[in-house]
């Protein structure tokens, strides 16, 4: 199944068909699709063992260690259980990609398992967003964050992001198709022809409002943050190690929105306008594995968000109960900092406005 023949607007996803028309249109493009069967498999397998383990466990701590939650701790529990709720439908694709393209769950579950994977996609972009903008509230308008910053309008929010994902992504539940070719059952990840010309247009307006804005709205603060923290103190000439860490901070926070989020969304926006206005086939080969590439790194937020709670702070290393086991755990990732004479060494959070 080495070369995949296809129609344009199937570029890549219906194999074994040498000649096929579309609006009195004949296409002959021959894609490799081989490399797919050994990387979406490996490295989906590889973000559920990793991704189980790590939010299963964040699930826990918020549940049943971190009491009383703060805003910031509602927001990261959502998105654990986002990442969650995601991560245990890949053993189905990872099934279905080590088959070479066998669905053999039915269409439900095929429409399920691409609606929760854009489902979790824009849930982690709005809750990142909404913890970034806790942060630039805690920042530029601290007295402000103490009215609206607390956990009952962090629950209203998060509310509004899942009624609002969901309403967004709720269209994928039409448009999600399989279709038969020869054997195996395929489970589509754009939908039928003759839909194309419309889900490319529902795509671009979620890449416009679920995307672009909040990634802006995040740029702005983060870079307006920086700004204020990387201004020298009054009592010295250097910003603080706590300001240094938070820079940190912020520099992973970007850094992994970009490897995670950018990439796909650039790649499967060019890899759908050109597969929309019929390309040559080589550059549809490469736009149709650029963008098979990309998956997975956008599935990889599962594993890194959990790796954050951890940078970020106080809610997984102060919240943590006072054993001795415990203070360990706290240990590891909080260095003492001196707070004054006669004053007993305290731990310091790596973001302290969380």
């Amino acid at each position: 199944m080495a070369n995949f023949p296809t129609t344009t607007p199937w570029a890549g996803l219906i194999p074994n068909i040498t000649n096929s028309s579309d609006g009195g249109r004949l296409y002959k493009c021959m894609f490799n699709e081989d490399f797919k069967y050994i990387l979406l498999p490996v490295s989906y397998g590889i973000v559920f063992c990793v991704g189980l383990t790590l939010n299963v466990l964040s699930l826990y701590l918020f549940i049943f260690k971190i009491k009383p939650w703060k805003a910031s701790t509602t927001y990261m529990f959502n998105l654990a259980l986002s990442d969650t709720l995601y991560v245990v439908s890949l053993p189905l694709l990872i099934h279905y990609y080590s088959k070479e393209n066998h669905w053999p769950f039915g269409v439900a579950l095929c429409k399920m398992v691409r609606f929760l994977f854009y489902t979790n996609l824009y849930c982690s972009i709005f809750f990142l967003l909404s913890i970034s903008i806790h942060r630039f509230l805690g920042v530029y308008y601290p007295i402000q964050l103490l009215r609206w910053g607390h956990v009952r309008c962090a629950r209203i929010v998060s509310v509004i992001v899942w009624i609002t994902v969901i309403g967004f992504q709720s269209p994928l539940l039409y448009f999600t198709r399989t279709s038969m070719n020869g054997d195996c059952i395929i489970c589509h990840d754009t939908t039928s022809p003759e839909l194309f010309v419309q889900f490319v247009d529902y795509s671009s307006v979620c890449l416009a409002l679920l995307f672009c804005v909040p990634f802006t709205v995040i740029i702005i603060c983060y870079s307006l943050m920086a700004r204020t923290l990387m201004r020298p103190s009054s009592a010295t000439s250097t910003p603080s190690k706590s300001k240094q860490k938070s820079i940190k901070m912020i520099i992973i926070v970007v850094v992994v929105f970009i490897i995670c989020f950018l990439p796909f969304h650039v790649n499967r926006t060019l890899y759908y306008y050109f597969r929309k206005h019929d390309f040559n086939c080589d550059t549809l080969n490469a736009m149709n594995i650029a963008y098979k590439v990309t998956r997975p790194l956008a599935s990889a937020n599962c594993c890194l968000d959990p790796i954050l709670y951890f940078l970020v702070g106080q809610a997984f290393r102060r919240r943590l109960p006072a054993r001795k086991k415990d203070k360990h755990i706290r240990n590891c990732f909080a260095p003492p900092v001196k707070m004054g004479a006669g004053q007993e060494n305290k731990r310091q959070s790596v973001i302290t406005i969380m």
